[in-house]
């Protein structure tokens, strides 16, 4: 009897689990009802105010106040001189006279993983290029604010 109830339940089992391992899901992108509402491509259509403030801060201040630190053009970045040729022709003679003029430019290296090093030597020429201003910034607000728990 014992022997019966055992065998039952394991049939009983193995055509519950066998039953639900064959039947078809829908994958998350064809379910109708999750996309009606939510898209997936929701977050991907526009950036938010903090990323798009966040990356016009970095192209109008981080990138060019590092870009001109001599260290760091020396140890992260590559020199590449762009030559440009201006054609000068005279008044007295038609002969045509050409100016060659480089100009020298750094470009990040690209072959090279970004490490923490990197970060904080960018970090202090960025810092010791543009002092923070304790007369305008927001220290002595914070500081002023009463303490919660005290």
């Amino acid at each position: 009897m014992k022997q019966l109830i055992i065998i039952t339940n394991s049939l009983t089992a193995l055509l519950l689990l066998s039953g639900c391992g064959s039947s078809k899901t829908v994958a998350p992108s064809q379910n109708s009802a999750l996309n009606s509402i939510s898209k997936s491509t929701a977050a991907t259509e526009k950036k938010g105010a903090m990323q798009s403030s966040l990356d016009t801060w970095l192209q109008t201040e981080w990138e060019p106040t590092i870009h001109k630190d001599k260290e760091i053009q020396k140890k992260y970045m590559k020199k590449v001189e762009n030559n440009t040729t201006n054609n000068i022709v005279s008044q007295k003679a038609t002969n045509d006279k050409k100016e060659v003029s480089s100009k020298v430019s750094y470009v990040e290296k690209k072959d090279r993983p970004f490490t923490l090093q990197e970060y904080v030597d960018k970090a202090k020429a960025y810092m010791s290029a543009k002092p923070n201003d304790y007369e305008h910034s927001n220290v002595k607000k914070v500081e002023s604010l009463p303490v919660i728990g005290k």
